[in-house]
């Protein structure tokens, strides 16, 4: 194959209104050969049961675990001192985050978690003379994405070890805000987030990336009914419901409550 199309939906974070309008984007496009989902898809918001329970009637999407997939699956709350991201453990935050993970955990069940073991670390092919690589944020390293210089350390090793690869795609999520960066034979692609964005725009985005000799990229950033994902958190309340209400509020993190 030449020519492919991949239609790419990230970092859902259990927001059913944005996936729902998300989905319906790409089932109107035309051509699409293969859907992505690149992780993040049912921590920290109000309805992981019913985005499980879409996502599992995808059995043709791929799969990539998120860090916030992994944290359910190792059990993070468990630890002696949880930690996430960097955090400090005692910083209220990240308490609630944690907490917010075990409530999900215990809400999709044993079969949500067998769905988040069945995900790939990463996703690779090759069309034509162009590599493309899908994570959620770096291959062994899910919660940060490579710099420019790591990136391109890793493309000199991609292409010598494919030596008939003349050009590298790299397409990640888990930041929450866009990145488009082409630097020489290497294309760096981020679209934001499908359900949580923190790029101060509301609206979530799904994207066509379509490999035909060139790197077409298309974001398509939709509106979607965010008081109904209020509402639901506000509802359901889990852990850190409040904080999630200021960031679908104001499309940015904001933990100044």
């Amino acid at each position: 194959m030449t020519a492919k199309t991949f239609a790419i939906i990230t970092d859902i974070h259990s927001n059913l209104a944005s996936l729902n309008k998300a989905l319906a984007i790409i089932e109107d496009r035309k051509q699409v050969n293969q859907m992505i989902c690149l992780g993040d898809c049912f921590s920290l918001g109000a309805e992981p049961e019913k985005i499980l329970e879409i996502l599992q009637n995808f059995p043709d999407c791929i799969f990539i675990r998120g860090n916030h997939d992994r944290y359910l699956v190792e059990k993070i709350w468990e630890d002696e001192l949880p930690s996430l991201e960097g955090m400090d453990p005692y910083d209220p935050i990240c308490k609630s985050i944690v907490q917010n993970e075990k409530w999900t955990a215990k809400k999709i069940g044993d079969g949500g978690i067998q769905f988040i073991h069945n995900m790939k670390i990463a996703h690779r092919e090759i069309i034509g003379s162009t590599l493309v690589e899908f994570t959620h944020a770096w291959y062994e390293q899910d919660d940060k994405p490579p710099t420019v210089s790591e990136a391109l350390h890793w493309r000199d090793n991609v292409i010598k070890q494919n030596p008939e690869v003349e050009r590298v795609v790299f397409v990640h999520g888990h930041v929450h805000v866009p990145r488009y960066q082409k630097i020489e034979n290497l294309t760096i692609l981020c679209q934001g987030a499908t359900g949580l964005p923190f790029d101060l725009d509301k609206r979530g985005a799904v994207a066509f990336l379509t490999i035909n000799g060139d790197v077409d990229w298309d974001v398509v950033r939709y509106e979607y009914d965010h008081q109904s994902t209020i509402d639901g958190l506000q509802k359901r309340r889990p852990p850190f419901y409040e904080n999630l209400t200021n960031t679908i509020e104001f499309a940015a993190i904001r933990n100044d409550l």
